[in-house]
């Protein structure tokens, strides 16, 4: 996690513990960081005008005004289950925190009763989730930047004989399956669209070299699967078309 993004996100952290707080060393665990590097963090975060509130003594820690960046939702219980279901039907490693921040951000503007029935709902639910094969995180971090920003990428990659490779690739799309997570590319090696096991991604580097393929624009086809775009949820436009 870069800087801005841990700043955001100790900000949120702050806002969801309430007036409970939390305090540097809590903190410093939570984000894998020094205890020094949450102080200058919160030290930033008080120059750029979050309201930080301090409390001395044994309970005491650091607090935020909980009306701070992000005011109430009025999310329904069964919006709060139903939200609280989609994102615990993936743990990948690529989205993991950012889920957990997601959910900790509607709790947390959530009023006590709703969030209450909303977790009593939630206890009625059981998801099967198959576990599979997990990338590391820092390779799948890169390849997920290399695919956002359209760069092309050096990877070492072992195939199912064991054989490895090295190669260079211009990422298309991060697919996410029932059966593990791949990258789908051109590949410079082969000269042809290729799909690889993220897991059997040794190790990933950005590269300089200007993509030379257009963009992929078809939707993925994959026989016996329907693919999801998760963009059409950030669309809803789309969903209720202006009539005409």
């Amino acid at each position: 996690m870069n800087r801005i993004d841990r700043l955001y996100a100790l900000a949120e952290e702050l806002r969801a513990a309430g007036p409970r707080g939390r305090t540097a060393r809590q903190l410093a665990a939570r984000f894998e960081v020094s205890v020094r590097t949450i102080e200058r963090d919160l030290s930033a975060l008080g120059q750029a005008g979050v309201p930080l509130a301090t409390k001395q003594g044994r309970t005491g820690g650091y607090s935020v005004d909980r009306s701070m960046s992000l005011p109430p939702l009025n999310f329904t219980a069964r919006e709060a289950m139903a939200v609280a279901v989609a994102l615990s039907r993936s743990e990948h490693v690529l989205f993991a925190r950012d889920s957990r921040t997601a959910l900790q951000k509607i709790v947390a503007a959530m009023p006590p009763r709703d969030l209450d029935e909303a977790r009593t709902a939630a206890a009625k639910v059981r998801l099967l989730v198959q576990p599979v094969p997990a990338p590391d995180g820092q390779i799948a971090e890169q390849i997920w930047r290399a695919v956002r920003d359209d760069q092309v990428l050096r990877i070492e990659y072992t195939d199912v004989g064991g054989i490895g490779t090295e190669r260079e690739v211009e990422p298309q799309h991060v697919v996410v399956g029932p059966n593990g997570s791949y990258l789908t590319a051109w590949c410079h090696l082969r000269q042809e669209d290729r799909v690889f096991r993220m897991d059997r991604i040794t190790r990933a580097e950005r590269t300089a070299t200007p993509p030379s393929r257009p963009l992929a624009t078809g939707d993925l086809q994959v026989d016996g699967y329907e693919t999801k775009l998760p963009d059409a949820a950030l669309r809803p436009e789309d969903l209720f078309p202006t009539p005409t």
